[in-house]
């Protein structure tokens, strides 16, 4: 196999969500605030939060299978699985990727953990292309948060805004339907613009809260995701009425209408759910694709765009067609 000529492609997507459900309505009981406010301010209406006993592999273990059903793939048919997430089920060791391989019942195989934050999926995107083109034939990808863990849920500020879930695709060789391209970047001055705080006792380093400056994120959220599809389409000569689907990260409504309106996207080109699923960080962009493709609106060859900015600060998009049955 010549690897230089090798198409990669994105076989199939699957996503899972917890049962339990939390509600705009609920949050009026816990912190000063309405529904009204946060359905005005943010587009969600409510998020699904994991029991105590479900962690963040088994939010990625469940989406991981059906990618792999859908993908007509079996566990030992995959050459590395990737988990990204920023509430990982241990700190630093053992990653969550191990944990979801163990789980999927294989093992002698790369399994490791990105931490980009909401780009998350789209870095992994990059990552399991150059496994492949590197020589590897099955890459297992998954996005899976359980931000819950992690919120102060005093903070209105921050606590209305996440949930948890995972989303997970099957990156392979393909014969059509390429990736087309990926732009992934950071920029570390940001660093306390979004980020996860940790106390001076290492005996806990779990004792983590997430805290966000949201008014200085959303300013440079904007400008950053708009800008880099506008990059993204002029390099590869694609026009915005050509995108079939428009899949941005489900953070807000304002700052998903913001970038659509500046591109140029009309309402049937763009994806929304984060009034089901609220902000599910690195599960995001794959949520949103399982939900296009269960509604029968993510199909064989439709071309499709991937926009995402998250902590970090990071940033990314891609162009690919969906190579999925």
């Amino acid at each position: 196999m010549n690897l230089r000529n090798i198409l990669v492609g994105v076989k199939s997507i699957g996503a899972y969500a917890p049962k339990n459900i939390l509600t705009n309505k609920d949050f009026e009981s816990m912190v000063d605030t309405t529904d009204e406010w946060i359905t005005r301010r943010t587009g969600i209406k409510q998020r699904h939060i994991a029991d105590n006993e479900e962690f963040t592999s088994d939010l990625a273990y469940n989406a991981g299978k059906i990618a792999l059903e859908r993908a007509g793939l079996e566990a030992k048919d995959l050459d590395a699985i990737i988990v990204a997430t920023l509430s990982p089920d241990y700190f630093a060791m053992p990653s969550t990727a191990c944990v979801v391989a163990k789980k999927l019942g294989v093992s002698d195989i790369m399994a490791f953990d990105i931490s980009a934050a909401c780009t998350g999926f789209i870095y992994l995107l990059e990552v399991a292309r150059g496994l492949i083109l590197s020589g590897k034939k099955n890459i297992l990808i998954i996005g899976a948060e359980k931000i819950s863990s992690i919120l102060d849920y005093s903070d209105r500020s921050t606590c209305v805004l996440f949930g948890d879930g995972a989303g997970a695709a099957v990156v392979s060789v393909v014969e059509k339907n390429p990736i087309i391209d990926i732009h992934t970047a950071s920029n570390g001055e940001y660093e306390d613009y979004l980020y996860t705080k940790r106390g001076k006792d290492f005996n806990n380093p779990i004792g983590l809260k997430l805290e966000m400056r949201g008014n200085e994120v959303f300013k440079v959220a904007v400008n950053t995701l708009a800008n880099d599809v506008e990059d993204i389409l002029k390099k590869n000569n694609i026009k915005p009425n050509d995108i079939d689907l428009f899949i941005p990260h489900q953070a807000n409504l304002r700052i998903i209408k913001h970038v659509q309106e500046k591109l140029g996207f009309s309402d049937s080109q763009c994806a929304l759910c984060v009034d089901k699923y609220g902000n599910t960080s690195a599960a995001s962009i794959p949520m949103a694709m399982n939900d296009m493709y269960e509604q029968g609106r993510l199909k064989n060859g439709s071309l499709i765009l991937l926009d995402a900015f998250g902590g970090g600060f990071t940033w990314g998009s891609a162009l690919l067609y969906f190579d999925g049955k």
